[in-house]
């Protein structure tokens, strides 16, 4: 064999591998768009690498979560919400309860990752034509229109494979793109090992910082649809196994990613004792060391990571009111198309208005850690119930690992109600 023939072969292989990513390439869509990114920019503009301790938490509780909502949707066959309403004893209004309040962060969501991923093409193309900010607003209200329907006509044409390929291709390019990005700044070594040991900084925003962490990484849409995309898979009891990898995996990449992007964010920000307030900012300090060329980069990464989170956004209220319904979901129902309409028309408020879609970005990551304990307590009532499961036993590691995410995560919510009452 040729070398030629071997760099063909080596590609086609690591093409397959990325391609063959199971139902945790969603976790990473839901979880990494661009609500993590401005997330990690802006607190290691701030703090440094002071917060990797609370995103090292919140992803090993996130594959602990993946991990047991697919094994509930593997040995049942049925979905999260529609298990809750049918096993549980407040299971309808505990299902309810989540249904709104994970549609009404995600919403809040989606106008931010519009506002931000609108913004930042707007920027790239301003790069070479200066003239542009005189027309800003309508420029970027034109970028979020155009986007939103082209996502909205995709999400009417599409099945699951469909989307978790696009997913594919966007989660690619924002992983290399940061990681790239890492070659021209890093932090110090010693802020790494240091922001391991538990800290919360005493400072306006800190707080705020620590629940939108939690929100973006712990995301209680992640782990609800779970079940619905191992079946969208065609995953069946026998995949327990590859199960177990998937939500492993996601959970590594979750970290490798987002802490990246918080090195980054440290390497080219933190040192020079600039902070974070608008679009343009999350790449500009590149530009001294690495040129336009490295700016172009970092944008398209969080680009990449905007785009890869419209799709899950878009899906999750469709998804969570089939969830709760009879556990399928129909692309082609009207229900469908009338919730991803209307989370369209809400996506573009935030542009329309010309609000700062950081600030958006960051308070919609906050609201969403409230629904966090329901969604947490509703799988550990479900996976120790031995009827419910078919006699399958949930381990004493994961059921430690579930209960010790309930604490945290009302930890997290009530330092989430403090931020919020600081910041009004």
């Amino acid at each position: 064999m040729d070398e030629t023939t071997q760099k063909k072969s080596l590609l086609k292989k690591i093409i397959a591998i990325i391609l063959g990513f199971g139902p945790g390439i969603f976790a990473i869509g839901y979880t990494i768009g661009t609500g993590s990114v401005t997330s990690m920019i802006v607190a290691g503009s701030k703090f440094n690498m002071q917060l990797i301790w609370v995103l090292f938490l919140s992803c090993l509780f996130s594959g602990v979560l993946m991990f047991a909502y697919g094994n509930y949707g593997l040995i049942t066959g049925e979905t999260a919400l529609y298990g809750f309403k049918k096993h549980l004893k407040y299971g309808k209004a505990l299902a309810i309860l989540i249904i709104v309040g994970i549609t009404f962060g995600q919403w809040n969501s989606l106008m931010g990752i519009l506002g931000i991923s609108s913004n930042i093409i707007f920027e790239i193309l301003a790069l070479n034509f200066e003239g542009l900010h005189d027309y800003e607003y309508q420029i970027v209200l034109t970028i979020a229109i155009v986007i939103i329907i082209t996502f909205y006509l995709l999400m009417l044409v599409g099945k699951y494979t469909f989307f978790e390929k696009i997913l594919v291709i966007f989660v690619t390019l924002m992983g290399f793109s940061f990681l790239l990005s890492l070659f021209f700044v890093q932090p110090l070594p010693v802020d790494v090992i240091k922001g391991f040991m538990p800290s919360i900084p005493d400072v306006p925003g800190g707080k705020m910082l620590v629940a939108a962490f939690v929100g973006t990484t712990m995301a209680a849409a992640t782990f609800l649809s779970r079940p619905l995309f191992v079946k969208g898979k065609g995953w069946t009891v026998k995949n327990l196994g590859q199960q177990k990898k998937d939500s492993i995996t996601a959970a590594i990449l979750i970290f490798i990613i987002s802490a990246t992007i918080m090195a980054v964010s440290a390497g080219a920000l933190f040192y020079e004792g600039k902070e974070v307030t608008h679009v343009l900012d999350m790449a500009n300090t590149l530009e001294p060391v690495a040129g336009k060329w490295a700016v172009t980069i970092f944008f398209f990464g969080a680009l990449s990571a905007g785009l890869s989170s419209i799709f899950p956004c878009l899906l999750i209220a469709p998804l969570l009111l089939a969830d709760y319904q009879s556990g399928e979901l129909d692309t082609n129902s009207k229900q469908f198309r009338i919730v991803t309409f209307v989370a369209c028309l809400v996506a573009l408020i935030g542009p329309a208005f010309g609000a700062n879609p950081i600030e958006v970005q960051i308070l919609s990551q906050v609201f969403n850690v409230f629904v966090l304990p329901a969604v947490i307590l509703g799988i550990i009532l479900i996976v120790n119930n031995k009827k419910v499961m078919k006699g399958y036993k949930t381990s004493l590691g994961v059921n430690v690992g579930l209960f010790t995410a309930l604490f945290f995560s009302l930890i997290i919510s009530y330092n989430g109600i403090v931020a919020l009452t600081e910041y009004f």
